[in-house]
């Protein structure tokens, strides 16, 4: 089955970012409560091989340019424990790495996800 892939537009020039819609309504939801509370934290992004390896960190700001495009007609069904997980780490020194949704075993949510660059 193929995932809907939608797009994180940030900064002036709105560097695209493509991610799984499912990815991308978490995240949003975690921004959103940051930038209501005028809370700033990095994202970091992590290329996958096809894109050329590599990762990115983006310090997002309630002052900076930022929308959300999503793919997909149908909104996500939000699972509180990721978000959770992912408000937990914005909160940390290091920001948010963008995990895999947690399954409830030990090791879930451990893995970063890997992205295309945009």
């Amino acid at each position: 089955m193929r995932s809907d892939v939608g797009y994180l537009a940030y900064g002036a020039g709105q560097e695209r970012i493509p991610m799984d819609d499912r990815v991308l309504a978490h995240l949003r939801a975690v921004i959103l409560a940051k930038f209501r509370r005028k809370e700033p934290f990095a994202l970091n992004v992590e290329y996958d091989r096809q894109s050329g390896s590599g990762y990115a960190t983006l310090w997002l700001s309630p002052t900076i340019d930022l929308s959300f495009s999503f793919e997909g007609s149908r909104r996500p069904a939000l699972n509180r424990a990721w978000i959770e997980e992912l408000m937990q780490a914005a909160n940390g020194p290091d920001g948010v790495h963008l995990t895999h949704e947690p399954d409830g075993t030990e090791r879930a949510g451990r893995d970063v996800i890997q992205i295309q660059r945009g």
